[in-house]
């Protein structure tokens, strides 16, 4: 098969031929249909995440958030046939461990080693292989498309997980948004149609404007004014709902002190080698208000169902998102991209495009 290939760290991949994925007995062989471009795949191909114990040792394939069709499955593999057109979480479960067993595969003890295009070849190429499928996949419905699609199983899935099942929102409620990437650009449109008054915080022209199309009712450009006090004189007193779709110390640090009284804050962007997994928080403001802070990693596949639905229904339009399709050759340019935060809205691998 032809995929990117990382052939060294922070240079550009190159377009070869590889060998097919082989079909573990538990999982299955995808066809890929289309494949997200995440900001995950700029953190492994930069090194950026060494830190954390999250490298790729070159060669290696990236890619974890697609959608495709099943073109083989394995033997212990009883709910999927070939030709079923599906989606996969990037953070799958086992099925087996507690979290798992509770219903929470999404955190499963096991995770860190099932992520393709994290702990083995992703999907960066034509086909990608996939552990526990009977736990993991989705189908997909035949109206929704693979590229308005592909980025369901990262960034989105985790917005539409923090923004109704983490912070729980309630129509009229103010969600702000700090940072208008992919993840939050995900989480002004989920806010907007359950009902919130959003606001995104972005210093991108673009992304900001983008922003407004989706259902941001206010937009604010942090590189000339101070989004905290934006954001408290526009909500009388701060938005019952933050949330950090960047990781940065000043992005999370807005989003907390953007807050109201009792307020709740989601985290959805991860750090980076600065911060390296430590931001400086304003303890006393969370003690004496009361606020909530919740972390949100992904979405368990049983949890698809509502997402889909409201795709579906035209409630969500995650294809709205999408601002670049690319083929293989493209993706290089996109990461490079990504270091210079130069990307508004969410790139997207369209393997119709060819290579």
């Amino acid at each position: 098969m032809r995929a990117a290939v990382v052939e060294e760290l922070g240079r550009p991949l190159v377009v070869r031929e590889v060998p097919d994925p082989a079909c573990p007995p538990d999982g299955a062989i995808i066809r890929v249909g289309a494949n997200g471009i995440c900001r995950t795949d700029w953190h492994l191909w930069t090194n950026d995440w060494a830190w954390r114990g999250l490298a790729i040792e070159p060669p290696f394939v990236l890619g974890h958030e697609f959608t495709g069709i099943v073109e083989e499955v394995g033997r212990e593999v009883r709910d999927w046939r070939p030709g079923d057109r599906v989606v996969y979480p990037m953070n799958p479960g086992d099925g087996v461990c507690e979290f798992c067993r509770d219903g929470h595969q999404h955190v499963c003890e096991r995770g860190a080693e099932l992520v393709p295009g994290v702990s083995f070849w992703g999907a960066f190429g034509e086909y990608v292989a996939v552990r526990y499928a009977d736990v993991n996949l989705v189908r997909l419905p035949d109206t929704l498309s693979f590229v308005d699609t592909a980025a369901l199983a990262c960034r989105y899935m985790a917005a539409f997980h923090g923004v109704t099942d983490l912070a729980e929102t309630r129509g009229g409620e103010w969600v702000a948004v700090h940072g208008a990437g992919g993840m939050g650009l995900s989480a002004v449109q989920i806010a907007a149609a359950v009902g919130a008054r959003v606001i995104a915080v972005d210093p991108s022209d673009a992304a900001r404007a983008l922003a407004r199309e989706i259902g941001a009712e206010h937009v604010i450009d942090p590189r000339g004014t101070d989004p905290v006090a934006a954001i408290r004189e526009i909500t009388k007193g701060g938005a019952q709902v933050s949330i950090d779709a960047l990781g940065l110390a000043e992005t999370c640090g807005n989003a907390v002190r953007s807050l109201r009284r009792r307020g709740r804050h989601v985290q959805l962007g991860h750090t980076t080698t600065r911060e390296s997994g430590l931001v400086p928080l304003p303890i006393d403001e969370i003690l004496l208000n009361e606020y909530r802070l919740l972390g949100g990693f992904g979405l368990q596949g049983h949890r698809f169902g509502p997402m889909l639905a409201m795709c579906a229904a035209g409630t969500l339009s995650p294809g709205h998102l999408v601002t670049r399709r690319v083929g293989l050759a493209g993706v290089s340019d996109v990461l490079e991209a990504m270091g210079r935060y130069a990307v508004a809205g969410i790139a997207v691998i369209d393997f119709d495009r060819g290579s």
